[in-house]
């Protein structure tokens, strides 16, 4: 709309918006050179709040544990920081000889969760120690891959935006600029937090957050949104498949990949039906004890034991008699006295890695409430989000966008898999139209 009112003030297409503007969708606007410029001051961030974070040299895997648990988000920045450099008085950003910025002297190096955490737990060499492991560096736990964090510009475009994403990046890490007087920014730089670095606060951007934001002016990209995934070509049938009686330690090469692709690993019948997943999203708003859960169960009774937050009762008691068994007492400490209450009245078979007290996907199974050992963040069950090769692309969006997953499995009628849609599927297609329109108007 605002396009079409003012479009012979922009000499450049309007899709070509700032990052602050996926972030707020409103805003002071103001024109700067040939780019839509749309400042985002301190704390004005609707649903962005500061970014927290801990510091790469002095944390250990059990301050990232606690400091997960504690925080709403899956995720927590780990920030590599120098706070000897003192940023100038002027913070003037269009200012090129500045070179002591505020928060430039500090960096993301990454992000971790609790997938990281419960895999590196089960690593063959932490298995007979947690507790010892837990005390490791956090930088034993941080991805190599640091591309899935990158630092941009709030001036930075959609487009290019988009192609840090289509490239890996995961997160876009977005300076709050602060607008305050001189005076006040000194004031700021002696500020101290979890959120502050240097006087600068930062947040981040998720590729959620730009399919939501395409989403509010889906109208702009008329017909895709209407057209079928199978159509479009974005549905991905390299998947990762595990079998409902399978080891879950045979899932656990697949856990650490579906983060990394920030996809899910879908559980499947002797037909080859999609019964469920084991989601990084759901074991994010779990807790440790999963690291036990693994190295005893099937992948099916793993669903169970992540399930809404709490495992059942006879699943407990099989998990602590197979690490007695396997002599993984350190992991049975995990478990904590919540558990101990639990006889251990069943066996484990040492012939097999790990022995299912379901017999079939469907058994119905007796749960009792360990909520107040999980998270307070959000946990949904074990059900995989589906969709039919048919569905519009619109509708796979807002499946995704309604239960804050970055994918949807597509099924065929007899609920076999197909393969998945994830977001970043979605941007290429998008990123394309964009492209050609900006290219269109540019022309004309």
């Amino acid at each position: 709309a605002i396009h079409q009112k003012n479009k012979s003030n922009f000499p450049k297409p309007p899709l070509i918006y700032s990052l602050p503007f996926l972030i707020l969708f409103q805003s002071q606007k103001a024109l700067h050179g040939n780019q839509l410029i749309i400042p985002c001051y301190i704390r004005p961030l609707l649903g962005k709040p500061a970014l927290n974070s801990l510091p790469l040299n002095t944390t250990t895997v059990a301050d990232a544990l606690s400091a997960i648990k504690a925080s709403e988000d899956n995720f927590i920045s780990i920030w590599s920081c120098n706070h000897q450099i003192k940023p100038s008085d002027d913070n003037n950003n269009n200012n090129n000889s500045n070179k002591h910025e505020l928060g430039s002297s500090c960096k993301c190096v990454g992000k971790i969760c609790m997938v990281d955490i419960i895999c590196f737990l089960c690593k063959q060499e932490n298995l007979v120690s947690p507790s010892s492991a837990l005390l490791s560096p956090v930088s034993a736990i941080l991805p190599k891959d640091s591309s899935v964090i990158k630092h941009v510009d709030p001036s930075t475009g959609l487009l290019e935006a988009i192609d840090l994403i289509l490239e890996g990046a995961q997160n876009l890490v977005v300076p709050i600029h602060n607008t305050a007087s001189s005076y006040s920014r000194r004031k700021q730089l002696k500020t101290k937090g979890p959120t502050v670095h240097n006087g600068q606060e930062y947040c981040w951007l998720t590729q959620e957050d730009v399919i939501r934001f395409i989403l509010t002016r889906i109208g702009l990209f008329t017909p895709i949104p209407s057209m079928s995934v199978e159509e479009l070509g974005i549905i991905e049938t390299d998947i990762l498949i595990v079998d409902y009686h399978a080891p879950a330690t045979t899932a656990l090469e697949a856990i650490a990949q579906s983060l990394v692709e920030q996809t899910s690993v879908g559980v499947v019948d002797e037909d080859g039906v999609l019964v469920g997943e084991i989601s990084p999203f759901t074991l994010s708003a779990c807790d440790e004890t999963v690291a036990a859960a693994l190295m005893t169960l099937s992948s099916g009774d793993l669903m169970s034991y992540i399930d809404w937050g709490g495992p059942p009762e006879d699943i407990v008691r099989l998990m602590k008699v197979c690490l007695k068994e396997k002599k993984l007492e350190g992991l049975l400490e995990l478990l904590g006295d919540e558990y101990s209450s639990y006889s251990s009245s069943a066996s484990c078979s040492s012939d097999d890695e790990s022995l299912s007290v379901s017999s079939s996907p469907a058994s119905k199974l007796t749960r009792y409430n360990r909520s107040w050992s999980y998270s307070a963040r959000m946990v949904r069950k074990a059900e995989a989000i589906v969709c039919h090769p048919n569905s519009s692309l619109v509708a796979v969006m807002i499946q995704a966008i309604a239960h804050r997953v970055n994918y949807v499995w597509v099924m065929e009628d007899d609920c076999t898999p197909v393969g998945i849609v994830t977001f970043r599927d979605m941007l290429d297609v998008f990123r394309e139209h964009l492209q050609s329109m900006v290219e269109a108007e540019w022309d004309a």
